[in-house]
């Protein structure tokens, strides 16, 4: 029996749980590694505040600062969560860290027990520089704070991002694929396909479309070749391919990744109505839905 065979046959029990996504609806945002590795992998999920018409309902009651969790699960702060049986968890990096070895997206731990950490790592420090920091680009002075009231200071943001820390962590990136521990150059760690690369094709995917122009000079430069190529290779996976081209796949919009103050508007104009439409968060969890305009994404 092969090493994978084996694992395969320890988890079966639980591959056979469905897994349910909780996160806000019609924007990627933080639950999209999420849905990544669920659609490379092939494997059945619930998004349920874009499938299912009580979503909404069901995400603020887990919000709701009343909740104090159930049995061993912790009251949970914010989406993402991820719902596998009895178990509830928040916090992308950690759901990661557990659907990793699960859907065969790090590399087997009884060959090289690093390997998770090390995937680990990866996907956090795309994270940091390519998802928190360009958030902090339209929200430098509160998160709580409505982007229209710091526009000034966000500019100021987005011009020292671009300059000296997008490259940085494009730079990173780069460096890790000439590494001994890429394995080849085509994936970020031990010559297959990980989380990680789902996360870093996520990340440069929403930086390409909140700074358009900062990208097309990195890539027009040739020194980051062999990210930009690894993009296109997750772009070009058949199943990840299948995804975008579907109405599964949420468009960015006014989530971290922000285009221009119109888009903004367009965007908050649409969820807003939905909120009116939907009645989401008036009677369950009005604390959450005051704050819904400010950026819990």
């Amino acid at each position: 029996m092969s090493t994978r065979e084996s694992k395969r046959q320890k988890t079966s029990s639980s591959s056979e749980i469905p897994y349910e996504l909780l996160y806000w609806p019609g924007i990627p945002g933080r639950g999209e590694p999420i849905r990544l590795c669920f659609e490379e992998t092939g494997t059945p999920y619930i998004d349920t505040c874009n499938q299912t018409k009580d979503g909404m309902k069901t995400l603020t009651a887990q919000l709701n600062p009343s909740n104090l969790g159930k049995g061993n699960n912790l009251p949970v702060l914010a989406p993402p969560l991820l719902r596998h049986g009895d178990l509830l968890l928040s916090q992308l990096p950690n759901i990661l860290l557990y659907l990793g070895p699960r859907l065969d997206l790090v590399p087997d731990g009884e060959q090289d027990e690093n390997a998770i950490y090390e995937v680990n790592q990866l996907a956090l420090t795309a994270l940091d520089g390519l998802s928190n920091e360009p958030h902090e680009t339209h929200h430098p002075i509160a998160v709580g704070e409505y982007y229209e009231n710091q526009k000034e200071e966000a500019k100021k943001r987005a011009t020292d991002y671009i300059k000296n820390r997008l490259p940085k962590f494009v730079g990173y990136f780069e460096r890790v694929l000439k590494s001994d521990a890429s394995q080849g150059g085509e994936w970020l760690y031990g010559g297959k396909l990980t989380y990680a690369d789902l996360v870093l094709f996520h990340t440069m995917d929403g930086v390409s479309f909140a700074f358009p122009k900062a990208i097309e000079k990195l890539k027009k430069s040739g020194e980051f070749d062999r990210v930009f190529n690894l993009v296109e290779r997750v772009r070009n996976r058949e199943n990840i391919k299948k995804y975008l081209e579907s109405d599964r796949r949420q468009e960015f919009s006014m989530g971290i990744y922000r285009k221009s103050i119109a888009t903004i508007q367009t965007c908050r104009a649409e969820i807003y109505s939905q909120v009116i439409i939907q009645n989401w968060m008036l009677h369950d969890a009005p604390a959450i839905n005051a704050s819904m305009g400010r950026d819990h994404l």
